[in-house]
């Protein structure tokens, strides 16, 4: 059979099948959050057990992709794609069934292992099945647009589902999509062949390791104190093991994160939009259903139908974003999703716990619009600068990036917001006569207060005046924490914008991604 752009005798099915399981992972990052209230309520959860909730996923994801894309170059793309959708799929059950944080937390794990399986191969197939250079941009700019639209239509769907099927119903929405994936990956997606090469064992250890240490110390900084000497501690192996594994990856032949992508500043701008992009917009979609439900007591279903504008700029920003860098290159659609992001949570930083939603929904489609417009940039970038031996490796090394984003801006923005919510409510409750020795309980129960289970603190005071006061204190710590977000992503605007200036656009491919030493010499004489 003739290719006629692209290769198999069903690109659009391929490319249906690879879209739905994108959609499925990156609906799991934040589907999980209009549940987070309900959680707490009846698996008896703290906010540090809720942000390990959603980390657990994400901790995962990002320390795992980097292997999965090793995994896939060795064994074969189409192989592992099915593994990891597999296991994803058997890790939404277990979550589903979960009965404790602690049985949910390694279920959330078991998904996270599974999407870092299945993800790297994806944009691997994509270029496989599409040969033509049109076409494949245009593929290209669906498949984002579809991960873009899982990570907007995750709370418009998880609030309904959450309050009248139960929190657990948002995972269990995973497992009838992902048989029928892995059914159609088996009879559409084609078989791309494998490459030899080994598997960084020692680099898989010591990043994920570092990445965890890291993640720890973030969490538990604000509820244990940034003295106390576990945090220290996880703070200081953190540092210590991901040096280690830098110096690692430098030194072997085939590392599993292969820094000399790092020399491309073109790569390098493309890969730090899509890092800040996750570590602004995650941060801020995890902690905004605990403020709509416990502070402006809206219903699950209410937060969730409040997210639709944001669905709807996404839908359109995708399809615009792909046309843009057709004709303009990637820097224009991923600087203006970075700005109007930046925009959009600066100007949700503006409300508080009196806010209303028509006062404040113009940053929702601001935010739609931006966060849109960055996904297929940053594909795009990837494909132009790689050689296709080494697509897989990269393609990982983006969601990496990316869900690295999204686990520190949840683990970042989540310790300011708690720091400024300590702050605050010491400072309330110490008006009320509360000692400030129950202030670290009342903290915790936030999250119980955010379902509906608060009541009074120890002292006597009455439940609306405390519940006043946490509501002020909450909301006080979302403005900074997503006033913070919204300096970083500005700063990556102009710093993206800089990286990703025309003069630099038509520059080579990363020197020697992919090719022999003779010839990396020779590409780097040239």
């Amino acid at each position: 059979m003739g290719e006629t752009g692209a290769r198999g005798a069903r690109p659009g099915l391929a490319l249906a099948t690879l879209c739905i399981t994108m959609f499925m992972s990156m609906l799991d990052n934040v589907i999980v959050g209009n549940a987070l209230p309900r959680i707490g309520q009846e698996l008896d959860a703290g906010i540090s057990g809720l942000q390990w909730v959603a980390e657990g996923y994400s901790l995962v994801f990002a320390a795992l992709l980097l292997t999965g894309g090793a995994l896939g170059d060795r064994y074969g793309r189409t192989t592992v794609f099915r593994v990891g959708l597999g296991l994803f799929t058997a890790g939404s059950a277990a979550a589903g069934l979960a009965g404790s944080v602690g049985q949910l937390v390694a279920a959330r794990m078991l998904q996270g292992v599974g999407a870092a399986l299945l993800t790297p191969g994806s944009l691997a197939i994509i270029r496989h099945v599409f040969t033509d250079e049109r076409e494949r941009t245009r593929a290209i700019g669906r498949w984002s647009g579809v991960s873009a639209l899982g990570l907007a239509v995750g709370p418009v769907v998880g609030g309904p589902m959450v309050e009248n099927l139960g929190w657990a119903s948002v995972f269990w929405i995973n497992v009838p999509i992902g048989v029928a994936a892995l059914v159609l990956a088996g009879r559409v997606l084609p078989a791309v062949p494998p490459r030899a090469r080994r598997i960084d064992l020692g680099g898989l250890v010591l990043s994920a390791a570092g990445l965890g240490a890291g993640v720890h110390a973030l969490v538990e900084g604000p509820a244990r104190g940034w003295t106390d000497g576990r945090v220290l501690g996880s703070a200081l192996a953190a540092v210590l093991l991901l040096a280690a594994f830098l110096l690692l990856e430098l030194r072997i032949a085939e590392p599993m994160l292969d820094l000399r992508l790092f020399r491309d500043g073109v790569l390098v701008g493309a890969l730090l939009g899509g890092f800040t992009v996750s570590f602004g917009m995650f941060g801020a979609l995890f902690f905004l259903p605990l403020l709509m439900q416990g502070v402006l007591d809206w219903s699950p279903t209410a937060a969730g139908v409040a997210g639709l504008p944001m669905t709807a700029m996404i839908v359109v920003a995708g399809p615009l974003a792909a046309r843009l860098a057709g004709r303009h290159g990637p820097r224009l659609p991923l600087v203006l999703g970075l700005a109007l992001c930046a925009f959009g949570l600066a100007g949700l930083s503006l409300y508080g716990e009196h806010a209303r939603y028509p006062e404040y929904v113009w940053t929702l489609l601001v935010l739609g619009l931006g966060m849109g417009m960055t996904f297929t940039p940053v594909s795009i970038t990837v494909l132009r600068r790689v050689p296709p031996d080494r697509i897989g490796t990269a393609s990982a090394t983006v969601n990496t990036l990316r869900e690295l984003g999204g686990v520190l801006g949840i683990a970042v923005l989540g310790a300011v917001l708690t720091h400024r919510l300590t702050a605050a409510l010491t400072d309330s409750l110490g008006r009320l006569g509360v000692p400030p020795e129950t202030v670290g309980r009342t903290v915790d129960a936030l999250a119980g207060a955010a379902t509906g289970a608060g009541g009074a603190v120890p002292g006597g005071e009455p439940p609306a005046a405390v519940r006043a006061a946490m509501d002020g204190a909450f909301a006080a710590g979302i403005q900074l924490a997503v006033r913070c977000g919204s300096v970083v992503l500005a700063v990556a605007a102009v710093v993206v914008a800089v990286l990703l200036r025309p003069a630099a656009r038509p520059g080579p491919p990363p020197v020697g991604a992919g090719a022999p030493p003779k010839a990396r010499a020779g590409a780097a004489r040239g």
